[in-house]
């Protein structure tokens, strides 16, 4: 918030309230947890002239098209011209300097502009799976640490790449969060596989297979 970087505490805070929904936390506590955080962003958007700016371009980004509203119209503009079918992998137009930060804060215009309406589905229909998976590791897991640590790394990542899809499709004011295992960067790439790699601590812990394994030493 102090940075200012609204949308990265916004997801924590999403994934802090969804872990205390997951434990138990009284549902009275968390709408009052809720009422602040809708408060803060209020003031932060207040308080910050360009986060102001986008939420205007965001309702309306045809009112400003060469300035504020460029980046988003670009955006839809390379989505919508991706068709049923796609342009194809690296026929992408808009990424040739129209799209500005195509490569990262939205990289999936581009990649629905290359592989259309129904490669997008399919990155969809990803997720989903993704999301039912994390959910049968959080459901399975054997003591409630685990349940919460799952639960947290399914927030982040799920819940990540849904606020980018809905950036770039203008569902939502620009944001500058990338797209988990897609994005260029190398440190988004590091966090999303050492979140990855604690879901998937979680799924062996939940399976027995960790215990069965310091079993077998013990025995050995």
């Amino acid at each position: 918030m102090k940075q200012p970087n609204l949308s990265t505490a916004g997801l924590i805070g999403i994934m802090f309230w969804i872990i205390a929904l997951c434990g138990g936390v009284k549902i009275n506590s968390l709408i009052t947890v809720a009422t602040v955080g809708a408060i803060s962003a209020y003031l932060s958007v207040m308080n910050n002239q360009y986060q102001m700016l986008r939420i205007k371009s965001f309702i309306n980004p045809w009112s400003d098209p060469e300035g504020n509203g460029y980046q988003l119209i670009q955006s839809l503009l390379a989505i919508g011209s991706g068709g049923v079918l796609g342009k194809g992998f690296g026929l992408s137009m808009q990424k040739l300097q129209y799209l500005p930060i195509q490569h990262t804060d939205f990289i999936f215009a581009i990649y629905a502009e290359e592989f259309g309406l129904l490669g997008s589905i399919f990155l969809l229909g990803f997720l989903a799976i993704f999301s039912y998976l994390s959910l049968r590791i959080a459901i399975k897991s054997r003591n409630n640490y685990t349940k919460l640590v799952a639960t947290g790394c399914a927030t982040l990542l799920i819940g990540q790449s849904l606020i980018h899809i809905a950036v770039t499709t203008g569902s939502m004011p620009t944001t500058g969060l990338p797209l988990p295992f897609v994005s260029y960067g190398g440190n988004s790439l590091i966090g999303s596989l050492f979140i990855a790699a604690l879901l998937l601590r979680c799924s062996l812990e939940s399976t027995g297979f960790i215990g069965n394994l310091r079993a077998r030493k013990t025995l050995n």
